[in-house]
């Protein structure tokens, strides 16, 4: 079984480690550095407020030990402002936390009128996947290395880069676990984790 570190300094911590644990998946919370002594085949980095996590991150001493355990190679899971600490580069924002995905992201992207939603599509080779989107940010441009899960439109809305795996929407809202099942069965690295890409 693997052992699932979830990110719990804020946002929707709760939510990830329930459907984890759901998927076959054992959890542990991460709030301060000494959790960090205890054995992680993945991490996780859930939706919130991204400037508040990435401060607590760096106050409490996990940012950096984090960062480099990602770069490593550890598998990551992240969505909303997971996404937004691991992504290179955010629309009219100079900040950079852990700057490890090669998107682009523009917080906050869908405005009033969709700033809360559900939909339902493909997630990879998985069809009719339940995708709800809550003040969600968008991918606004991806590396041509970077391979597109999930699309809302002709948005990308999930991608995969090697080891880390991030979603604009939250799974963890919805009783479908099949793409929490996949994760945890992925292999470590860059293994493939899908059967085909039909969506780049």
């Amino acid at each position: 079984m693997k052992q699932v570190g979830i990110l719990a300094v804020q946002g929707a911590f709760a939510e990830q480690a329930r459907a984890f644990r759901e998927a076959g998946g054992a959890t542990f919370e991460i709030r301060q550095l000494s959790d960090l002594d205890k054995p992680m085949d993945a991490l996780v980095l859930p939706g919130g407020e991204s400037t508040v996590q990435g401060k607590l991150l760096k106050d409490l001493g996990l940012f950096g030990p984090l960062r480099t355990r990602i770069v490593q190679g550890l598998p990551v899971f992240a969505t909303c402002a997971g996404l937004i600490l691991l992504a290179e580069h955010l629309v009219d924002d100079p900040t950079v936390w852990f700057g490890v995905l090669p998107v682009t992201v523009r917080r906050n992207a869908y405005g009033r009128q969709l700033g809360s939603f559900a939909t339902r599509g493909p997630v990879g080779d998985m069809p009719d996947v339940p995708m709800t989107f809550i003040r969600a940010p968008a991918i606004a441009a991806v590396a041509p290395e970077v391979e597109i899960l999930s699309r809302f439109g002709d948005q990308p809305t999930g991608v995969r880069h090697g080891n880390i795996w991030a979603f604009t929407w939250h799974p963890e809202l919805t009783d479908d676990l099949r793409v929490f099942r996949r994760f945890l069965a992925a292999d470590r690295g860059t293994a493939q984790a899908f059967s085909s890409q039909p969506l780049r």
